[in-house]
């Protein structure tokens, strides 16, 4: 049932935009998705596993994001533009979506789904990354996700002589934080990482 899925978490994050998670009701959930709540009761299991999905998505989606600005439009940027893409999105995606900036910096605010908070990226024993509902990231974690697909997207790219590849990107993800927490334009950031990696 992934279309039912992704149309009932679509509908908690519209529902979130208007309303403190607290006074989001399961029912209207259901209802803007088109299914019963019994169904949503099914999938999520309770309104908590109906946060950390949400939340588990959102992170998931904001990887994505940073993987496609890290392979460029055309995959022909310079690995430096790259990674600057990657700290403007970002601080984009912190902007624009409270729950990407709360596990960006751990700081959960009373509108948001405080139950939820960080839990290990990963389970012990368990390889590659949970399901959609699955631990969610403590700060810090997201930043290294992305930290780390970093490296791995740019390192066949990575001029000789430059900087440590693994250093400047946790460089760019730490300046990217920095903007997420005390917020200025987001073109600051790349013209920052451009000066940086210089």
């Amino acid at each position: 049932m992934p279309a039912a899925r992704e149309s009932l978490l679509d509908a908690a994050f519209a529902a979130l935009a208007r309303r403190p998670w607290p006074r989001v009701k399961m029912s209207e959930v259901a209802a803007a998705a088109g299914v019963s709540r019994q169904t949503l009761y099914n999938e999520f299991g309770s309104k908590e596993g109906l946060a950390r999905a949400l939340v588990r998505r959102e992170a998931d989606a904001y990887l994505c994001g940073v993987e496609r600005a890290l392979s460029g439009v055309s995959g022909a940027a310079a690995p430096g533009e790259r990674l600057a893409a990657a700290a403007v999105w970002t601080v984009r995606s912190a902007a624009e979506n409270p729950l990407v900036r709360a596990v960006l910096t751990g700081c959960w605010n009373e509108r948001l789904p405080t139950s939820v908070r960080a839990a290990p990226l990963r389970s012990p024993g368990s390889s590659g990354s949970p399901g959609p509902s699955g631990p969610l990231p403590a700060p810090g974690e997201l930043l290294g996700e992305a930290r780390d697909r970093a490296v791995r997207l740019l390192e066949g790219d990575w001029p000789s002589g430059a900087v440590e590849l693994p250093l400047a990107c946790e460089a760019v993800a730490r300046l990217a934080l920095s903007y997420v927490v005390a917020p200025a334009p987001a073109a600051d950031v790349a013209r920052m990482v451009r000066t940086v990696l210089a």
